[in-house]
């Protein structure tokens, strides 16, 4: 038998498209002498496609794409997710189903049991847990179908769940596992799904055919990587991240089994990659061409504006340039060269005037006051403005441009520097904006190396500097993650060695900034815990304020 799998990246409710896409592998597979092509988790769909479930003529528009497949798998068998309706009254309107499509028909639906919710899933607000688990042949050999997180819960291992599907279908003695995901990206994922995946190779002494999505859907990051395992547990095939790809493979190739086959799984790339797909994915699926930033001469929006340069190409990116009273010349020096570096439109705007007329407004009623946050704000806010106003005018895209530990503590300013459709870089820790830059750098100075190495400033003020209001970023951020990505508590955060009055510090300003937090735009996500979806959080609670 001949297997293809087609890792490809899918449009949330664009039926149209998502169908065309499949037929379009499905003449592939059979041009690469296929007898079965296995399609990925509600790739008619989209994952996720959250309440649009709700919605009966989204389901139709379903089915429409599952009959014309059908007519497709005519001399090729088709494995595809789709939402299926539950023909009982009992329980959710949904399951969330592999179909099995051959000679024009459907021939068989199989019921994904295991439904996470937790983080950025949610399916069992939408569908019925399978409970009916089904092999079946097909020419000669009996397969054995599971969906995404069916595979997570080896040896009924996982707390969150009673039951192991492959354990309830090896009494079928299944010959090959098909598994078909839609399985979101963070940077320590892909390690962490070979291990799973070669743990149930390696208890079922079964080889496996993984099939991923590709692509952005707005914060969600899918970077494929889909496997073929030989029943030894060595990685037979490894698809590429963040990019389509069909491939087809010879079963008893992979049942002889051979040399490991991995990608490299290297941090910065990862992010890099899974960035630059997410900028270009969330522009091309809404129809968008161009963004704007602004950039400041800071680290935060020089690896923003890299980015989206290597997302949407030079001509799509314009930048201004808005240093205030409190800008130095260098940090305009380093964003010009910047620009230059990478050959973009740049406009330089002083802010000095407009800012000033802010200022004499309300003297009548600040009256003599000391300076604070709020003349700082006005400036953030004047450059929100006036990126705001090249937005409308010219239909750009604000690229907003904070990072994740900025986020965490609220250091930044609504309907100012917190301003943009897409968030960039809120899920990279400051310390790893450094690393990223450094490594962009590696072989040619395209960020200017007085970017990387100076004191970060937001320079709102005479000589300013984070580190006036911050903890140190290498303390700060390691406090950040134990927290936010750990949900470690205060004493066991102190517990780690670090300092009482600080840890308290920092956790407070986290909470009490929630607020900031669900007024921004969407973050791409490249960790196991980012801000939006999956971390849902009150804004008014008392917990450590």
């Amino acid at each position: 038998m001949r297997i293809c799998i087609a890792q490809l990246d899918y449009h949330i409710g664009h039926f149209e498209q998502n169908t065309q896409k499949m037929l379009d592998a499905i003449q592939v597979a059979k041009d690469q002498k296929a007898d079965l092509v296995c399609f990925s988790e509600l790739a008619t769909c989209g994952y996720p496609p959250r309440d649009f479930l709700e919605f009966n003529d989204f389901i139709r528009r379903s089915d429409d794409s599952i009959a014309r497949l059908a007519t497709a798998a005519d001399t090729i068998g088709v494995v595809v997710g789709a939402p299926a309706v539950n023909p009982v009254v009992e329980g959710k309107d949904l399951y969330n189903a592999a179909y099995f499509l051959y000679e024009g028909k459907i021939q068989q639906v199989f019921r994904k049991a295991l439904l996470p919710t937790y983080d950025v899933f949610d399916e069992y607000r939408y569908f019925e847990p399978g409970n009916a688990f089904l092999s079946f042949d097909f020419k000669g050999i009996r397969l054995a179908i599971t969906i995404c997180e069916d595979l997570w819960n080896l040896g009924n291992e996982n707390p969150l769940y009673t039951i192991c599907p492959m354990d309830e279908l090896m009494p079928a003695k299944p010959e090959v596992m098909i598994n078909i995901s839609a399985s979101p990206f963070a940077w320590d994922h892909a390690e962490e799904r070979i291990h799973v995946l070669k743990a149930n190779v390696e208890r079922y002494h079964l080889p496996l055919f993984y099939v991923n999505h590709c692509g952005a859907q707005t914060e969600l990051l899918f970077d494929g990587g889909s496997l073929i395992f030989s029943p030894n547990g060595l990685v037979h095939d490894e698809f590429p991240y963040f990019m389509e790809a069909i491939r087809t493979y010879d079963l008893n190739d992979v049942i002889q089994g051979g040399s490991q086959r991995e990608q490299p799984k290297e941090k910065n790339r990862l992010i890099h990659d899974a960035l630059v797909m997410g900028i270009g994915d969330y522009f091309r699926k809404l129809g968008f061409k161009k963004a704007i930033l602004g950039l400041s001469g800071g680290i935060d929006s020089a690896l923003s504006t890299v980015l989206a340069v290597r997302a949407l190409g030079a001509e799509n990116v314009r930048v201004l340039l808005m240093p205030s009273p409190f800008s130095s010349q260098h940090s305009v020096e380093d964003a010009r060269a910047l620009a230059e570096n990478l050959g973009i439109q740049y406009d330089i705007i002083p802010i000095g005037n407009i800012y000033q007329s802010y200022l004499d407004v309300l003297q009548p009623y600040f009256g003599d006051l000391p300076f604070n946050v709020t003349e700082e704000n006005l400036q953030a806010r004047n450059r929100g403005m006036l990126l705001m106003a090249f937005s409308n005018k010219f239909g750009h895209i604000l690229l907003n441009t904070t990072n994740k530990s900025e986020m965490a503590v609220g250091y930044g300013t609504l309907y100012g520097d917190l301003c943009g459709g897409l968030s960039v870089i809120g899920d990279v820790y400051k310390t790893e904006v450094f690393d990223l830059c450094r490594w962009i750098n590696a072989e040619d100075e395209i960020i200017p190396w007085n970017t990387i190495r100076k004191p970060p400033s937001a320079e709102l003020r005479p000589n300013q500097k984070d580190s006036d209001s911050l903890p140190e970023y290498d303390v700060l951020d390691p406090i950040l993650y134990q927290y936010i990505e750990k949900r470690q508590g205060p004493q066991e955060i102190i517990a780690q060695g670090y300092d009482n009055a600080t840890v308290l510090r920092i956790l407070r300003l986290v909470n009490i900034n929630e607020f900031k937090r669900h007024q921004t735009a969407p973050v791409l996500r490249v960790s196991a815990k980012a801000f939006g979806m999956g971390r849902r959080m009150p804004i008014v609670a008392k917990y450590l304020s």
